[in-house]
């Protein structure tokens, strides 16, 4: 049997086996020439002393090696073309069910309305050079869905839906490194990420699936029964097309409205959720790496730091999203007429610049005055936002609008903008005429809340840019908690981050598996 340790190490020490290896065995008691494996578990940073360090949990094995984990690719068998599911989404929702369905022999048919993951990055350059935005080819659309070009952050706290380890062990199995499966906060980069979606890609093609791009679903193939049931049969695509299938799985994504809107059209059951909105703050990594790590230049064997910051505000959560240490700000809207931001990290996270969302948790009270939108009137309150955020650049392109953290406090409009990581470059205004009354207030008092918290955050020379909206889906899809089946169309399946049941790649990826798992048991298990 293994010796479970653990260690504290230095940054230099950590990143060498040879040495792992030393004071692994030291802690365990064991002589170093007995070891025959040592078997890390889990490894993060721990930078609460001056001089921050590796925290490393591994097992010792002596006169035995590690066991060999097995391949869940070597589960998956060729696809029975008479046994077909639709998934509507080339995401992690969508590839993992595809994936999972493959399993057991089913035929996952997935349809996308982007390009696939290597054509899809010239209309990335367009809409960052150019400001063009292709409303099916962007930084949310195309393969891989919104977490490809935009990270590849693999946190998730959703230990409860699933097997997170099937979920990095996939990954890894089709080209990510082993890092991911024993570091705390794992990360692929958006510069290798594109690469493991590809290769799963051909997985699924290679044990009988199919993957369609450039495929816009417009509308739902619906049948109903004597009592007037309905169920899904099938999609209709733009070019007439219909594809049919045993049941269609709904994996669009969090930015699909027109999917919203043509579930609203066949009443499909849709519902507004609550989301968050605000915007992303960019500090120098220098700066964020001396108050985290106590220090700067950090460590060269030490990662670009991150921060986390939550904080009531007026009764309302406000906190940090998808912080991005040496990253870089892109643009991600998915229609002309709007402004939408996010943030990415290469794996090496090397840029000077760290940003992070800062965004206020939106409740129903706040979209009242889209009501007549009905079902959509979170996504309505959503879009205007962004639309807002367009028309304050005054010239119909992609800059964005900006302030200095400091002039924003105190309702100054900048004189000038620092550089950023923002390539389209920034209309430098008052944020207050394009927030909502409501996110502004609790914006200002969360700033100087997290400026008390960690020193050095509150800075003029930290810039704000407008907006971080697409945090999550304002719509939800509902389903039965237990089949993961629509509340009102049998066969449909709502799925990932798009029908309100995710965050994240590997949240996503998880109800992919989840509900792909309740088709195979609904509809296949008795075939």
């Amino acid at each position: 049997m293994p010796k479970r340790i653990e260690l504290l190490l230095s940054p230099s020490q950590a990143v060498s086996p040879a040495t792992v290896r030393h004071h692994a065995a030291l802690e365990a008691g064991i002589v170093l020439d007995d070891v025959t494996s040592v078997r890390l578990i889990r490894r993060s940073i721990d930078a609460r002393a001056r001089m921050p360090g590796v925290r490393i949990q591994a097992d010792v094995y002596a006169g035995e090696e590690a066991p060999v984990t097995s391949l869940v690719l070597d589960n998956l068998k060729h696809a029975n073309s008479k046994k077909r599911v639709i998934i509507v989404g080339a995401g992690p929702a969508g590839y993992f069910a595809a994936l999972e369905l493959l399993e057991h022999g089913i035929t996952p048919i997935v349809i996308d309305r982007g390009k696939d993951v290597r054509a899809r990055r010239r209309d990335l350059r367009a809409i960052q050079q150019d400001g063009i935005v292709d409303p099916h080819s962007n930084y949310c659309f195309g393969e891989g869905g919104a977490g490809t070009y935009s990270d590849g952050k693999l946190y998730t706290r959703s230990h409860k839906r699933g097997s997170i380890e099937k979920v990095l062990q996939l990954l890894v199995e089709h080209g990510a490194t082993t890092d991911i499966l024993i570091d705390t906060h794992p990360h692929i980069g958006s510069n290798k990420l594109w690469v493991v979606v590809q290769k799963m890609r051909e997985t699924i093609l290679q044990f009988g699936g199919e993957v369609h791009f450039e495929s816009y679903v417009t509308d739902m193939v619906l049948t109903s029964d004597a009592q007037k049931n309905r169920s899904a049969k099938g999609v209709v695509l733009s070019d007439g097309r219909e594809i049919l299938a045993d049941a269609v799985i709904l994996a669009t994504g969090h930015s699909a409205r027109d999917v919203f809107f043509m579930c609203e059209r066949n009443n499909i059951a849709v519902e507004s959720k609550p989301f968050a909105l605000g915007v992303r703050i960019e500090h120098s990594q220098e700066l964020i790496d001396s108050i985290q790590y106590h220090h700067a230049p950090r460590h060269p064997d030490l990662p670009a730091s991150s921060y986390k910051l939550v904080c009531q505000a007026d009764g309302r959560g406000v906190f940090s999203f998808c912080m991005c240490p040496g990253g870089l700000i892109v643009p991600s809207a998915t229609s002309a007429g709007e402004i939408v931001v996010n943030g990415m990290s290469m794996s090496r996270r090397d840029s000077p610049f760290a940003n992070s969302g800062t965004v206020v948790a939106v409740e129903p009270q706040d979209w009242q005055d889209y009501a007549s939108a009905g079902n959509l009137a979170a996504m309505e309150y959503q879009a205007s936002v962004e639309r807002a955020a367009f028309a304050s650049n005054g010239d119909g392109s992609q800059r964005s609008p900006a302030q200095r953290l400091v002039d924003y406090l105190g309702g100054h409009v900048s004189s000038s903008i620092p550089k950023t990581s923002y390539i389209p470059g920034h209309a430098s205004i008052d944020m207050r005429s394009i927030l909502p009354p409501n996110i502004d207030a609790r914006l200002r008092i969360a700033i100087r809340e997290f400026g008390r918290s960690m020193r050095g955050y509150l800075t003029n020379d930290a810039v704000m840019v407008g907006v971080e909206s697409r945090t999550s889906s304002p719509v939800r899809i509902p389903r039965d908690h237990e089949t993961k089946e629509h509340i009102n169309v049998s066969r449909l399946f709502p799925c990932g981050e798009g029908a309100g049941y995710a965050g994240g790649i590997v949240s996503a990826a998880l109800d992919g598996q989840n509900v792909a798992q309740s088709i195979i048991a609904k509809i296949f298990s008795a075939a």
